[in-house]
């Protein structure tokens, strides 16, 4: 049986994503967008997955990192607005997870799902981490909850998807530098195919 994935997020319309080439075309797409953080979605994205390919990860968790953002995208698609720009969290974490479940396996949904939540697990743990998300990342805090409660951070843990999920929180968190230079987005598309069901 499958295990519900960690997380928050309501249902969407989306459907779900057919081909690794329909994930990258909804890249093209939307990803010039930025929503609030200062470089475009898809700077984002290849910055994210460059620290993960940097630090050895194997090439589900590289999709992960690529690819755990895409539930913003979904939604400039379905003609909303970002994140950002929202009073309520959009559960963009869920939606991109869901999206992406018939083209990838849970070692890349999973740790998407719960990307979230070990945002909120890690300024558990460690509070001055607050001071040192982006301002982005600060305001959508308050919106997907807060930091965790003593009950919530024991069932974090006990999670096997929730180590994933804090290196890929890190590599998020770290993947928002300005001008950085870092592979292109092409120079992952081998890595989705790699890591896509079979």
């Amino acid at each position: 049986m499958t295990r519900p994935p960690i997380g928050r997020g309501g249902v969407h319309s989306d459907g779900l994503a057919a081909t690794v080439a329909e994930v990258v075309h909804l890249f093209t797409e939307f990803g010039g967008w930025n929503y609030d953080e200062l470089v475009s979605q898809l700077d984002h994205a290849r910055q994210t997955a460059a620290l993960a390919e940097a630090a050895g990860a194997g090439d589900q968790l590289v999709a992960a990192a690529l690819l755990h953002d895409v539930g913003h995208l979904l939604e400039l698609r379905a003609g909303g607005r970002p994140d950002g720009n929202v009073a309520d969290d959009l559960g963009h974490e869920q939606r991109g997870a869901r999206w992406l479940s018939a083209v990838f396996p849970e070692a890349v949904t999973e740790p998407i799902a719960g990307h979230v939540a070990a945002k909120r697990y890690l300024v558990s743990v460690d509070p001055g981490l607050v001071d040192r998300l982006s301002d982005g990342s600060r305001a959508s805090l308050l919106r997907q909850g807060g930091p965790m409660s003593p009950d919530e951070i024991t069932a974090f843990e006990a999670d096997p998807v929730s180590r994933a999920a804090v290196d890929l929180r890190r590599w998020d968190d770290a993947g928002k530098v300005t001008d950085l230079v870092v592979p292109s987005f092409e120079h992952f598309v081998p890595t989705l195919e790699r890591a896509r069901r079979r």
